[in-house]
């Protein structure tokens, strides 16, 4: 049990033990299954953690040049790159810092071709398969007018001279199943190029550390699949690297009746430090509460410290009623949160820590007043 009363607040919490089981399900499936599994930096950036990180998964993959960089300093390895639209002046650097390339379009392709294949990167390209499961439009990147990946009337019958992967990334938090049925799709427009690739990168969204997540169903597909197109198969998680492995520990500020709805605020921000309960939308799970109003016990809806109006989220109910200085700990807020963190309104980032194996807290990095202004002018 960890003792929140000696974390300071607000801060987001790392588990290390539960970190490493995630680590272990992971690896126990790239090895079954004779593929490569690969940290996303877009869902987990937490480099205090790759060390762990690296003991277990052989590289990662990057969506700019500060992710490339991440990775090659705190994973010791060139990335996976994959960049909707790249920059000239980045690109050499970037050339030099990955070792698989994955161009978004033809157009980029037919622009950087040619430095890109003098430099030995294995260079790919995004594909849309125009199938998704993703139920959120802002998520989905098979949505009418998708900017990400070309679809198959814009290829011929074969790949591109110099282009060795495909690429295609479509699920988000799903299972096996949701990828069976993806794979299927895009079959039916990509097989026969899938034949002519090296590599094939199945990008994120597979929750296979989800409890309940069929991870056999998943091996056979992907050894399969592997098999069939005799290819090296790629995949890169956000989430379920870091999925169900730490909080987001804040305190009550402030307690106010509105109207008769009894809020609660506190020294931390829905809209600046989990911006994905209102981009989602989610309604986040807190310990030691009821997720949904209890007739009868103390229900409040929580806000936070910001200016934003609508910087809130209900309502919950607690056993007891809530005091100033209690702790509010938000559960699963490791992946897809510490990443998007913004200090608007001048509000400081969460602290971070790590609870390590040995039932002791480190804290990693706290944040003032200097990482606000340097993110202005």
């Amino acid at each position: 049990m960890i003792d929140y009363s000696h974390i300071p607040s607000p801060c987001f919490v790392l588990e290390e033990a539960r970190l490493r089981a995630n680590l272990e399900l992971i690896n126990s499936v790239q090895q079954r299954a004779g593929i490569q599994i690969i940290l996303a930096l877009k869902g987990f950036s937490m480099y205090s953690a790759f060390p762990l990180v690296k003991q277990y998964l052989p590289g990662a993959t990057a969506s700019s040049l500060n992710e490339i960089k991440l990775v090659n300093e705190y994973m010791g390895v060139k990335a996976h790159t994959y960049i909707p639209a790249i920059r000239d002046d980045e690109f050499d650097e970037i050339l030099e810092r990955s070792s698989h390339l994955t161009f978004n379009s033809l157009s980029q392709w037919e622009r950087y071709k040619d430095r890109a294949m003098n430099s030995g990167v294995s260079c790919g390209i995004r594909v849309n398969p125009q199938y998704s499961e993703v139920g959120t439009d802002m998520y989905n990147p098979c949505v009418p007018g998708s900017r990400l990946g070309i679809t198959r009337d814009l290829i011929g019958d074969t790949l591109p001279d110099g282009i060795e992967g495909i690429h295609f990334h479509t699920l988000c938090e799903n299972d096996s199943f949701t990828l069976e049925r993806t794979l299927e799709a895009l079959e039916s427009r990509f097989a026969d190029l899938l034949h002519q690739a090296k590599w094939v990168n199945m990008g994120g969204g597979h929750l296979m550390t989800r409890e309940g997540y069929n991870t056999d169903h998943l091996v056979q597909l992907l050894t399969a699949f592997r098999q069939k197109y005799d290819v090296q198969v790629i995949l890169e998680p956000g989430s379920a690297i870091a999925w169900q492995t730490g909080v987001l520990v804040s305190t009550v500020l402030d307690l106010v009746n509105s109207q008769g709805i009894e809020v609660a605020i506190l020294d931390t921000s829905f809209a600046a430090h989990m911006p994905d309960t209102l981009e989602m939308p989610y309604k986040p799970r807190i310990l030691n509460s009821y997720h949904e109003p209890v007739a009868g016990k103390p229900t409040y809806r929580l806000g936070g410290m910001t200016c934003l109006a609508g910087d809130f989220m209900g309502d919950y109910s607690f056993d007891e009623p809530l005091n100033v200085g209690d702790r509010v700990i938000f559960d699963d807020m490791i992946h897809y949160t510490m990443v998007k963190t913004t200090t608007f309104n001048g509000v400081n980032l969460p602290a971070i820590g790590i609870w390590q194996e040995d039932k002791t807290f480190r804290l990693v990095k706290t944040y003032g007043y200097e990482s606000f202004k340097d993110r202005l002018s």
